[in-house]
């Protein structure tokens, strides 16, 4: 990561934690009032292909013993009407501010993959971690609705997990790919500002 890529980071973190921190705060008692503790999901992910990281999420499902695997339609009915509603507006996220702020995000980048399919795919993943993953990316942006389509109609932990890996892994590393040879702050803006946009037109 460049030196101009992590001021930019610590920038806009410090803006953001001033701003959404009153908005932070109202919606973990909102979640504390309606779904319980915890309040908070942390999953493992890697920043480099060897180095995970804690990956901080405000919980928008049910807890059950053994979790693993993206989600897919076999864990649907896990999800709160809470977590949907934060789903929905990506507000889940706001935690991983804390994440930028340590060093294991930037702000533009491939989202964090978790360890499995790192290891399922190390060709593909020494590629794509040269960058630091991101919070948001040409991937999110580009493919999250037809990611999010097919995990739909998945039946079982094995079926998203085949989907997953076949189909959407390859798709977004050639999203990510392209990102990374075409990486710049003003780039980045415009991947922001593109989030940002997609948030106001979901409603």
């Amino acid at each position: 990561m460049t030196w101009r890529k992590r001021l930019f980071d610590l920038f806009f973190v410090s803006l953001l934690i001033v701003i959404l921190g009153p908005i932070l705060l109202l919606i973990l008692l909102l979640i504390l009032w309606k779904e319980g503790r915890p309040i908070f999901y942390l999953s493992e992910r890697m920043t480099t292909p060897t180095r995970g990281f804690q990956l901080w999420k405000l919980r928008t499902m049910t807890q059950v013993d053994e979790d693993s695997g993206v989600s897919g339609g076999d864990k649907a009915a896990r999800i709160t009407k809470t977590g949907a509603w934060l789903r929905a507006k990506r507000l889940d996220e706001l935690p991983q501010l804390w994440n930028i702020l340590k060093g294991d995000l930037s702000f533009v980048g491939p989202r964090p993959p978790l360890r499995q399919y790192v290891e399922a795919h190390p060709e593909i993943y020494a590629e794509v971690l040269k960058s630091r993953p991101g919070v948001t990316g040409l991937a999110s942006i580009t493919y999250h609705k037809h990611e999010t389509a097919l995990l739909k109609r998945c039946q079982s932990a094995e079926e998203t997990d085949a989907v997953y890996s076949r189909i959407c892994v390859p798709a977004k590393a050639r999203l990510d790919l392209m990102y990374q040879r075409h990486q710049s702050i003003c780039y980045d803006l415009d991947l922001v500002f593109q989030t940002i946009g997609g948030l106001f037109r979901r409603g």
